[in-house]
């Protein structure tokens, strides 16, 4: 099965159960800037298929909850009390 995450990326695979995507953002808020894509694969809590972590590697980088550092390291910058912020603000036009 191809999964498109957006962008017209692409990766096939299957599609990753939600508690699965959850415990990976949890995992990576808890050790943001701490490890690489390899590190934090072999450190999860629960073991998963390689194809399914970059499953879900891509749709966080795709949603700018996380960015992949020069150094390699995966960083969480998801902030919602700031998005939270920002709609509520009059003098934007932001659109959901």
């Amino acid at each position: 099965m191809k999964i498109l995450i957006g962008n017209n990326v692409e990766i096939e695979g299957s599609a990753p159960r939600l508690d699965t995507v959850l415990m990976v953002e949890d995992f990576i808020e808890e050790n943001s800037g701490e490890y690489n894509q390899i590190e934090l694969f072999r450190n999860l809590p629960k073991k998963m298929m390689w194809r399914t972590f970059k499953i879900i590697l891509a749709y966080l980088l795709n949603i700018h909850k996380i960015v992949i550092n020069k150094d390699g390291t995966i960083t969480w910058i998801w902030n919602p009390k700031l998005v939270e912020k920002y709609l509520k603000r009059r003098d934007l036009d932001v659109k959901i």
